[in-house]
């Protein structure tokens, strides 16, 4: 899950020499939440945005996970964030949680699912509102769920698909 603000991290840019490029900024206090989920098998990608990162919108989260693959046995990687430690999560029957040690998020593929929208989707972007935001999120993570190809390539590592067949 990433919390998502009305304003993207700067990063580099290039321009006419000598000037130098200027990127906006703003300071928000609203926030939207994208979760996601990731079959390493397969780059099959599932995700939700939500209004809070908390509890009861995780468990929304997984239950919703589950329905979508109700005859598969999901193994689902989580950092040590408190709304994945929350002793309310009771995941569905099909969907065990796998948690991580702490300080370890280049072990999670989503992790780098998250990297890969913010360089290619966001970059140097202010928005006018959160419903903005909201609108170029769900289109960068539809277009992400419709290219399998492209999630395999960021989230299959080969020791976790050598570990999958072993």
């Amino acid at each position: 899950m990433k919390r998502a603000s009305g304003a993207s991290p700067a990063r580099a840019a290039t321009g006419a020499k000598p000037t130098r490029p200027m990127v906006e900024a703003v300071v928000t206090r609203e926030y939207t939440y994208a979760y996601a989920a990731v079959s390493v098998a397969d780059g099959e990608l599932g995700t939700l945005i939500l209004p809070h990162a908390n509890g009861d919108c995780m468990q929304l989260f997984l239950d919703e996970v589950a329905a979508r693959r109700p005859a598969d046995r999901i193994v689902m990687v989580l950092d040590g964030a408190g709304r994945h430690r929350s002793q309310e999560l009771a995941p569905p029957a099909n969907l065990r949680l796998l948690k991580l040690p702490p300080y370890s998020p280049e072990l999670n593929p989503v992790e780098h699912l998250w990297d890969d929208l913010r360089e290619k989707s966001f970059h140097n972007l202010v928005f006018d509102s959160i419903d903005a935001l909201e609108g170029d999120l769900e289109s960068a993570l539809r277009e992400m769920e419709n290219d399998l190809a492209r999630v395999r390539s960021i989230v299959a590592w080969p020791w976790i698909i050598k570990s999958l067949v072993t």
